[in-house]
């Protein structure tokens, strides 16, 4: 059987860690067997942000590719950028450099500094397929104006995270 720490949390009025809940249970006879993370979004969306794009210009060595400017809150940094939607004063979901993210089929990849035609980026501006969250890869996510720079998008798309005890 698998019961959710979340719901024993919410039944049982308590905020005890996920390991005393689990020998609890099995001090009570309810053996657990193992405990399983479970997150809405694969990788909880950690060290993902809002960032404002403060600037947009075309890149000097590539027709497709903009070169950007954005406010992550307490840093502003420069991302290269190739999606046709990207524009200034967009609030946007920004991969910063040591994240990792996984796609829809679960594979992952970390988020690294690097020179694109030669102009340096630090992190990456995201699409939907990139998170995880969705299929499309037309173009950048771009959030509501009301989000402010550094907000963890972990709170933006309200991820949730559970431990799954196997009784």
């Amino acid at each position: 059987m698998k019961i959710s720490y979340n719901w024993i949390n919410q039944f049982l009025k308590t905020n005890l860690p996920y390991l005393k809940i689990s020998e609890m249970l099995t001090s009570l006879g309810l053996e657990v067997e193992g405990v399983q993370c479970f997150e809405s979004i694969k990788g909880g969306l950690k060290d993902i942000l809002v960032g404002e794009v403060l600037s947009c210009e075309k890149h000097p060595n590539a027709n497709r590719l903009k070169l950007t400017k954005v406010n992550l809150g307490n840093d502003i940094v420069q991302i290269v950028c190739g999606a046709p939607n990207v524009a200034k004063n967009q609030k946007v979901v920004v991969a910063k450099i040591g994240s990792t993210l996984y796609d829809q089929k679960g594979n992952e990849f970390k988020i690294k500094k690097s020179k694109i035609r030669g102009e340096e980026s630090n992190g990456m501006i995201c699409a939907e397929d990139e998170l995880g969250i969705g299929d499309s890869h037309e173009g950048i996510i771009v959030l509501d104006k009301a989000f402010k720079p550094g907000t963890p998008c972990s709170e933006v798309f309200k991820v949730e995270k559970d431990y799954i005890f196997d009784v």
